[in-house]
């Protein structure tokens, strides 16, 4: 005998499988640092004792996104060349590039997409060092890879990614730390923050309602601010259709600041340390044009905004704060969906695992 389920119980509700997903995070960061952070500094070391000559980084929507993550630690914390690939160069083109002590990095969630597989086997054919950085171990692209390392996030329901991108990055800044023979230290303090992040939940439903009937948004950072505000977009677009423009800081002054007025709504997301220095003059330019901003950042930021949210930035390195970053934008992105009377379980034409080629 089955027992239907009562028309609104929690079961049913729109956006309980992201809501899941997204309070799992603290758990998700703790068991990386306490289970997963050994295995990821064996892969750093011996990769790090082949001394490749510059890194490529190729993936595909939220996975691009920590991928871009983790090219400004490659090139700031390492020094290291680094760039995104284009894939089609190696799946529609053809082409086949010396990649001889070159390291390649894939990032994604699933593991599962043809063209990653694809180019990541070419890339190793081409004599690349390649390396998988997925949530499936068992994938098509772990296999074709050298190297693996599992952001141990647990299956992720939801169509819009949370919990693997929080662990994507952080298991790409173990890595690029363990490259370094650094210890990463300063994630430590990530589990506790991420969750007390969740815990103000409210904040963010006020601030949501700033967004209920938004047009379009923009989203703007530098430095590692900026692959949250590529998230953050991704995130409101696939989950309310709100058309989000992210913009890196700089290329915002070039152009697309004209659309700004006073009733385009503007996310900053600034981070504390030489990205949010270089964002300053963008956010006095947004003042002076009286745009609606809000700030994702340091208490300082926040109080000379429209309105804003206060992250923990007091004695947490720069370079880790993307983890905490996106956080409160996720649950902006749920929060706006809700309100316009959308489920942000289930966007429309989105698959889980997007097949590309």
């Amino acid at each position: 005998m089955t027992t239907a389920t009562a028309p609104g119980s929690p079961s049913e509700l729109p956006g309980r499988i992201m809501a899941r997903e997204m309070a799992e995070q603290p758990a998700v960061l703790r068991r990386i640092l306490d289970e997963g952070a050994p295995a990821i500094r064996k892969v750093a070391q011996e990769i790090a004792a082949r001394a490749p000559r510059f890194v490529l980084l190729t993936a595909r929507g939220t996975s691009d996104n920590a991928a871009l993550y983790a090219k400004y630690l490659i090139e700031v914390r390492l020094g290291l060349p680094c760039g995104l690939t284009s894939m089609s160069t190696t799946t529609a083109y053809g082409a086949r590039p010396d990649l001889t002590d070159v390291l390649v990095v894939t990032v994604s969630q699933s593991g599962g997409s043809p063209d990653l597989v694809a180019s990541t086997r070419a890339a190793r054919e081409a004599g690349a060092i390649t390396l998988a950085v997925t949530n499936n171990p068992d994938s098509p692209l772990a296999g074709v890879s050298e190297y693996h390392i599992d952001i141990m996030a647990g299956p992720e329901k939801a169509l819009p990614a949370t919990k693997t991108y929080t662990a994507s990055l952080l298991a790409l800044y173990l890595f690029v730390e363990g490259l370094r023979h650094g210890d990463g230290g300063p994630a430590h303090v990530l589990p506790e923050l991420a969750a007390g992040l969740l815990a103000r939940q409210d904040e963010v439903r006020a601030l949501a309602a700033r967004y209920r009937f938004a047009e379009r948004m923009v989203i703007t950072s530098r430095g590692y601010g900026y692959p949250t505000a590529k998230e953050a977009a991704l995130k409101l677009m696939e989950t309310s259709y709100i058309p989000a423009l992210a913009y890196s800081g700089a290329d915002l002054l070039h152009g697309p600041l004209a659309m700004v007025d006073n009733v385009s709504p503007v996310i900053a997301v600034v981070t504390d340390g030489k990205g949010g220095e270089a964002l300053q003059p963008v956010l006095d330019r947004l003042r002076g044009r009286g745009a609606d901003l809000v700030v994702v950042g340091p208490r300082s930021q926040v109080e000379q905004a429209s309105a804003g949210f206060v992250l923990p930035t007091e004695n947490v390195a720069e370079e880790v704060q993307p983890v905490l970053e996106i956080i409160p934008l996720q649950l902006l992105a749920y929060e706006v969906t809700i309100a316009r009377g959308q489920d942000p379980d289930a966007p429309r034409a989105l698959a889980k695992v997007t097949e590309t080629h």
